[in-house]
């Protein structure tokens, strides 16, 4: 095998390795490895990132079928999310309201809403200023399990924060 050979397939599988994670993964943990954006020395999160957000003091609380009544584990993460927030201002929120695939479009689309509704009280009655908080329901639209069993419908039945900003300054 001559030496050009042997460096493209080095550097091929150099950048194979590179693309293994995938960075928009929805799910709380990412890809785990605790690297990229936001990554520093040994694989530590930084505090003030998005990744730290969303690994590490969780992006994301579940409800029970047909609720919108915050679980004391979901007041306990939106705990997390509201110091967070507090100790980083220069980031904007979406709630995002989702729901499980029963029933129908528009009963989904209004408790989803009523969801991020829920936690959004919930950051505000914990200092976060409402400006720096917008809702949006999705209802039954985005799953991010698709099955017809109540594993899959637990998964779904949840309200997001999704951060935007701190990109700047």
């Amino acid at each position: 095998m001559s030496g050009l050979t042997k460096a493209m397939l080095v550097a091929a599988a150099l950048g194979l390795s590179a693309c293994a994670g995938n960075p928009w993964d929805d799910t709380a943990g990412g890809n785990g490895s605790g690297t990229g954006a936001g990554a520093g020395a040994a694989g530590q999160l930084d505090p003030s990132s998005p990744a730290y957000f969303q690994q590490t003091v969780g992006d994301r609380v579940l409800f029970a079928v047909d609720q919108s009544t915050l679980s004391p584990a979901a007041q306990s993460v939106l705990q997390g999310q509201a110091r967070w927030l507090t100790a980083n201002p220069d980031y904007v929120v979406t709630i995002e309201g989702h729901a499980d695939e029963q029933g129908t479009r528009e009963y989904n689309l209004a408790l989803g809403a009523r969801r991020a509704n829920a936690a959004r009280e919930y950051l505000l009655s914990q200092g976060v200023a409402g400006n720096r908080l917008q809702v949006v329901s999705f209802g039954k639209e985005r799953p991010l399990e698709i099955c017809s069993n109540e594993a899959c419908y637990t998964k779904n039945r949840r309200a997001v924060t999704v951060l935007a900003g701190g990109l700047t300054g």
